[in-house]
């Protein structure tokens, strides 16, 4: 009996560590469908979640599992319009949206006047960065 819970003492353990971590999503060749949003200028000079200083005039986003450096290409399934940008913040924080777009990458789409845009997200190169 020992044998065993020491079986399932290690599979816990192995569960816990595997659920610490981002994984990949398992969507089509990394393809997502959603809502896009965008930050608001009150976040300009914070820290991102990887540490950069945020700044809405790049071309940068937040998702809530693509590894940071992860670069995206973000298309508004309205206008066909399309931007790439960089993955190097954690979010967005409401649950129906799939990303969080700086201003300038929101402009490039034309989903500020609206606030909310449905887009599609292709990703073009993985970040290296696991977190």
């Amino acid at each position: 009996m020992a044998g065993k819970s020491a079986l399932v003492a290690m599979v816990a353990a192995v569960v816990i560590w595997l659920g610490g971590c981002a994984p990949r999503p398992t969507t089509t060749a990394g393809t997502e469908i959603g809502i896009a949003s965008f930050y608001s200028n009150a976040f300009n000079g914070r820290r991102t979640a990887d540490g950069e200083i945020f700044d809405n005039s790049k071309f940068t986003a937040a998702h809530r599992t693509y590894p940071f450096g992860t670069v995206v290409q973000v298309t508004n399934l309205a206008t066909n319009a399309s931007v790439e940008v960089r993955i190097n913040d954690r979010g967005p924080v409401k649950q129906e949206r799939i990303i969080d777009l700086t201003e300038a990458a929101a402009q490039a789409i034309g989903i500020v006047r609206a606030g909310l845009g449905r887009v599609r997200l292709h990703v073009v190169e993985w970040g290296k960065n696991g977190s």
